[in-house]
């Protein structure tokens, strides 16, 4: 049978202040002016919100308890419409007093023919922030009401709906520059945004105007000034329009890939932060959606305002480590002779073991920590396995980082799971440690090796509500040598003691109530799931992670692609019988869903080389491209461009915590032009590439996934045909011939494996020896380092 791989050729300003007289002149009319949101955190203690679980309908009268009781819950006194979705953001807000929509045909022709603006929230359930915000607003009686009389209001899970997210994101960050959730946004009945902003607290608080004030004050204007506000929303669509397009000339190349790279790599450098690794000061971990906290408000603009929301653009953040990693290990496989190359390595490995070392990695739940990145990248997949699948092969989306503490009660902290106290962790490992120096127990050795403090080690700074003062982190703060050293026992014996700490207390915090799960599964992290397992189960031969893997991929075929209307979905959603649900009317997939979906059953293919993965894969890099690519400036939108409910034709050009959807799709070209021998993918990547050419030639920093596209494509991809068994099932050789013709021509010799190394359309001599195999692959990596 053929069995066929590839491989890579080798802002200071805050609106707040602002707000009272910004929003409003002396004589009532909204004034013009501009501002840029700042991040804070309120100083009056916002309080923490009770447990999802206990706003979500329940089927029956009573709730299981962590404790094995039952506790009788009061009916609910408000049940709105969200109380008929899946979404559990959605359901969270089920019993709100507002009188809340679910995104969709009935809200917006509530408001055409109310004529009502509609009020637009937007955040996902794992949100802190959100859930602070539904307790102080959205629950209070008063609040609800001015809403469900003056608004039409619509609730959206970002996660469900990222197209609705990413244009009213944009509009918000433009706007105000910055953004985060919860958003709040209001809207005119045909969908135009005219003022937008973030978390509002719900009364006025110093100089910042509280939720109600804001309401009535849009109440006024929308009666009195309406025209104004109109026009001012039309205009901003238009200037975010101009502002947004990303688009390529006909016969345009792609920028050069070597200087691209080079100048990726010095930006990374700038921003690298040599202690802690990572580059930049906060946050350095990668996250699927961070809530913030933040007061902006649009205010109209004058005409220069408006021509000026983009020009010139600000440079954007470094992307979290993910993306950024990734980058510098492809750059080092290209430089790895030269300094630059030997840094970027450095830069990235220093990275991983800070993360790893950190309080991001979960240490009580590690299972050895002798091969490190091995196993940190196994633990996390454990984790996963454990904690984050659904039976069907399904991925939930996330856990909340706020649950109820040990202790009890309904008011849920911020990482009540997995923090400690000093005097927990002696209570839990009392028992003395024979040989020791000097007198000592295992909770001192456990303590002393994760930094945990009497006083907790949290800082001040770091905890501005309070949540976890005496509370303490878990972070590696020696290695295993330097704490043998510090209680005169080998590092055997430490390393012992330290792996039994961390399984007594993960089995401690079991008994713990757990955080939220949202039991939503997406196409589109399903499918960066799949290429987890896929990859480290191929690198480690870790068969078990790979049977996971096509799980994952069984899972997405049978669930989340309708074969008949070939389309793909973007959720489905756990029943209560822990079933697979579908809503009535599924949300049909975006550009990131078919994008990740199919990077993931390429990498499948890759770990198992079962044709039937990358036959899937063509079928749906066909259906994207049916679907979202520009035929007059290259590139995909990230949505479906004819759907008229969003008012903005976005292409993402920006690498955040996820790769963008146009990122990996320049890989999945590439990938796909080889393997399937058609020249109209390679064509087509590379007008991808040239639509992005100025974002990749100014600011390669926003795009690393895709630059290192960009440099496959340049130096283009070496593949190795194999030829393992000549008696192999001649259906599975079947696709890969009728795609490659030449594949006839090469044939297994003498009976054993035979290797041909193709590049350039040109291929080796068969080659039969394991070592001449291995030098064909080192001097075609050589080659493009010289290239």
């Amino acid at each position: 049978m053929i069995r066929l791989a590839w491989r890579r050729s080798a802002s200071r300003d805050s609106l707040a202040p602002l707000f009272p007289a910004a929003f409003l002149r002396a004589d009532g009319a909204l004034q013009n002016s501009r501002g840029r949101g700042n991040c804070f955190r309120p100083i009056l203690h916002p309080p923490s919100e009770r447990s999802p679980l206990l706003r979500r309908p329940q089927p029956a009268c009573c709730l299981s308890m962590a404790s094995g009781g039952m506790s009788p819950l009061p009916p609910p006194k408000h049940t709105n419409r969200l109380a008929q979705e899946r979404s559990p953001y959605l359901l969270q807000h089920a019993h709100n007093p507002v009188d809340w929509y679910p995104w969709g045909q009935d809200a917006f022709d509530k408001a055409k023919n109310e004529d009502k603006p509609i009020f637009l929230s937007v955040g996902y359930s794992t949100c802190h922030w959100c859930h602070v915000m539904e307790r102080e607003s959205f629950e209070d009686e008063d609040i609800g009401k001015i809403l469900s009389d003056n608004f039409v209001c619509i609730k959206v899970d970002r996660e469900e709906r990222p197209d609705v997210d990413k244009v009213y994101m944009t509009f918000v960050q433009a706007t105000s520059g910055s953004g985060g959730w919860p958003m709040s946004v209001w809207l005119t009945p045909d969908l135009r945004p005219f003022i937008g902003g973030t978390y509002f607290p719900p009364t006025d608080h110093a100089r910042r105007p509280g939720l109600k004030t804001v309401l009535n004050r849009i109440i006024e204007q929308w009666q009195n000034n309406r025209p104004a506000l109109e026009s001012n929303g039309e205009k901003i669509l238009e200037a975010l329009k101009k502002g947004t397009a990303v688009a390529a000339n006909p016969g345009d190349d792609p920028p050069p890939a070597p200087a691209v790279a080079s100048r990726c790599f010095q930006q990374l450098a700038h921003s690298y932060e040599e202690e802690y690794g990572g580059f930049r000061d906060a946050p350095k971990f990668p996250t699927p959606g961070r809530d913030s906290v933040r007061v902006g408000l649009l205010v109209p603009m004058d005409r220069s305002s408006y021509d000026s929301l983009f020009s010139p653009p600000p440079p954007p953040p470094p992307p979290p480590p993910t993306v950024n990693l990734m980058f510098l290990m492809s750059y080092w496989s290209v430089h790895r002779s030269t300094s630059e190359g030997v840094e970027a390595l450095q830069m990235a490995l220093h990275t991983l073991r800070m993360m790893a070392l950190g309080g991001i990695h979960d240490h009580v739940a590690q299972v050895s920590g002798e091969q490190m990145f091995a196993d940190v990248a196994k633990d996390i997949l454990l984790y996963v396995s454990r904690d984050l699948s659904d039976k069907s092969g399904g991925f939930y989306s996330a856990e909340d980082a706020d649950s109820v503490p040990a202790s009890g009660g309904p008011e849920k902290r911020e990482g009540a799971f997995c923090v400690w106290t000093a005097s927990e962790v002696r209570e839990h490992l009392p028992d003395a440690v024979e040989g020791a120096a000097r007198a000592a127990t295992r909770a001192d050795v456990f303590m002393h090796h994760y930094g945990v403090k009497e006083q907790g080690n949290v800082a001040l700074e770091q905890d501005p509500h309070g949540e976890l003062q005496g509370q303490n982190v878990l972070i590696v703060r020696y290695s295993v040598e330097l704490t043998a050293a510090r209680f005169g026992i080998s590092v055997e014996r430490a390393a012992e003691l330290l792996a039994s700490a961390r399984t007594h207390m993960a089995k401690v915090r079991r008994s713990r109530p757990r955080p939220h799960l949202d039991t939503k599964m997406l196409a589109s992290w399903s499918g960066l799931m799949l290429s987890a397992y896929a990859r480290v189960g191929a690198v480690l031969g870790d068969q078990a992670l790979l049977q996971r893997a096509v799980q994952a991929g069984d899972f997405l075929q049978e669930h989340l692609w309708d074969a008949e209307r070939q389309t793909m979905l973007r959720s489905c959603y756990r029943g209560d019988e822990m079933e697979v649900q579908q809503i009535s009317t599924p949300i049909s997939g975006f550009l990131d869903d078919y994008a990740f979906v199919i990077c993931g059953a390429l990498d499948l293919y890759e770990a198992t080389l079962r044709p039937r993965w990358l036959q899937w894969a063509e079928e749906l890099q066909r259906r994207q491209d049916a679907l979202f690519w520009d035929e007059q400036g290259g590139g995909y939108f990230c949505s479906d461009p004819g759907d008229r409910a969003v008012l903005l034709r976005l292409k993402e050009d920006q690498d955040g915590a996820e790769p963008s959807a146009n990122s990996v799709s320049a890989s999945n070209l590439l990938r796909l032009s080889h393997y399937c021998g058609r020249g109209a993918w390679l064509q087509r990547a590379r007008q991808l590439l040239a639509a992005f050419s100025d974002r990749l030639t100014k600011v390669p920093i926003a795009l690393p996934e895709m630059v290192q596209a960009l440099v496959s494509e340049h130096h283009t991809l070496q593949q190795v045909l194999m030829h393992i068994d000549a008696d192999a099932n001649a259906d599975a050789d079947g696709f890969l011939r009728r795609r490659l013709p030449a594949l006839s021509s090469m044939t297994q010799r003498g009976g054993v494996a035979t290797a041909y190394v193709c590049r350039d359309s040109a291929c080796s001599l068969p080659v039969t020896d394991p070592q001449e195999l291995r030098r064909l692959l080192l001097d075609g990596a050589a080659e493009t380092r010289a290239d």
